[in-house]
């Protein structure tokens, strides 16, 4: 299951020590698939996010607005360093979001709960960008000790 299917479990995650210290060094986070709608999960998890500090940017084709921040069909349009691609979208999405990410510079890649794509994952490591998958940004970044 090297395709990014829905049962797919990570071959190799980011370690907790990892995670605490990509949270605490990045600040600008492209959240690909975030909705305008209050009530998707995108909507929440990069709520808190811009409510703790971090510079979202929603990457979604369908919307030219959420969060009052202005939103690009996809990264290659978003001017200047990214620093975290969050990704909410399937796993059989995430491979050309991946090579988007390597090519814009991303320091990392995060896929949401529910997501794994190994085969993405083993591409952005081999491109040096660090990879979490199956972990909410929002829920790590509350275990952060001392924020």
């Amino acid at each position: 299951m090297s395709n990014g299917d829905a049962c797919e479990l990570p071959r190799k995650n980011a370690a907790p020590a990892e995670i605490a210290a990509l949270l605490r060094s990045s600040r600008v986070v492209a959240v690909v698939g975030l909705s305008p709608r209050p009530d998707r999960p995108s909507f929440g998890v990069a709520q808190y996010l811009k409510g703790a500090g971090y510079t979202i940017i929603p990457v979604n084709p369908n919307t030219n607005e959420v969060l009052n921040e202005r939103s690009y069909a996809t990264l290659e349009h978003i001017p200047g360093p990214i620093d975290i691609v969050d990704i909410f979208r399937k796993p059989e999405d995430v491979l050309p979001i991946v090579e988007a990410a390597i090519r814009k510079g991303a320091k990392a890649v995060w896929m949401q709960t529910g997501i794994v794509n190994n085969a993405a994952a083993d591409l952005a490591r081999a491109a040096g960008l660090q990879v979490v998958m199956d972990r909410c940004m929002m829920v790590e970044h509350r275990r952060l000790p001392g924020d």
